[in-house]
Formats: structure tokens, sequence, C-alpha cells
């Protein structure tokens, strides 16, 4: 059975940004924290996601003044969620239905983390390079010495 990915987000901080801050601000917390989207919340509610990919094609690609523009105006409001009880698996498959890199974990109404498609490829490659030195101890296998039978 796989790991729910639940695990791999315990104890992480999520980062948010609110309803009403402009983009410039909020890109510069994505700057300053070194990552590639921010939750969005109105209160304590989930609203949407910013991410690198919406500042390049929704305020730059457009000219748009990241100072003027607030987040709510060019965030991503359609949402794809997973629950902590998803697999690697389902968070992977999710993540690659909807061509997106970030996958918000929410747990009922309440965020609990991020994902992104880096600490998927992270925990894949952890398993295979287990899965691979397991192997290479099976091939380079040795009995020991049986004497006669």
């Amino acid at each position: 059975m796989e790991k729910p990915i639940g695990k791999l987000i315990k104890g992480r901080y999520v980062y948010t940004a609110h309803s009403g801050q402009t983009v410039f601000d909020v890109a510069r917390s994505m700057s300053e924290k070194r990552v590639g989207a921010l939750a969005v919340l109105e209160e304590d509610r989930l609203v949407g996601i910013f991410s690198e990919r919406d500042l390049m094609t929704r305020v730059v690609a457009k000219g748009l003044n990241p100072q003027k523009v607030l987040v709510d105006e060019v965030m991503t409001r359609n949402l794809i969620v997973a629950s902590p009880n998803d697999s690697y698996a389902e968070a992977m498959n999710k993540m690659q239905k909807a061509s997106i890199r970030h996958l918000l974990i929410v747990d009922g109404p309440e965020l609990v983390g991020m994902l992104s498609l880096r600490d998927l490829m992270q925990v894949d490659i952890k398993e295979k390079s287990a899965e691979i030195e397991s192997l290479n101890e099976y091939i380079h296998y040795s009995p020991p010495n049986i004497q006669n039978l």
C-alpha cells in the first residue's frame, strides 16, 4: 500500500497570501520564501492559488503593473485539491491531468498543505534508488561456500 501524502506534508509550514494583496507583494513573498506558489486566503477561507505561471501569463505577458494589480484579479480560482489520505500516485495523477505543478492539500474546508511536483518526484527518486540498491545487492550476492552435499 502506498503512503498517503499527508505523511509528506506533516510538520511543514503552509505559506499563504491574502486576498487584497498586490501581485508585487505576493511575488516578493514567494521570492523570499523560495516557493513557486502561494495559496490565497480570504480571511481563513481558501479562494485561490497564485503561481509563477500566473505571474508570467496573467501579469507580465499582458503588461500589467504588479504594484497595482491585486492577486485576486489574476490568481487561479479553479482549484485542484487533494486529501491528506490520497496516495503519492493519486496526487501525481491529479497534477498531470490538470497540467499543474502545485497541489493544494485540504482536509474538509481546511488548507493543510501544498505539494509541488518536485516534492513528489523526490519521493519517487528515493523509492527507486532504494529498489535499485536492493536489486544490486541481490545480483551481487554470493552464497557462502557449500561443502559437498
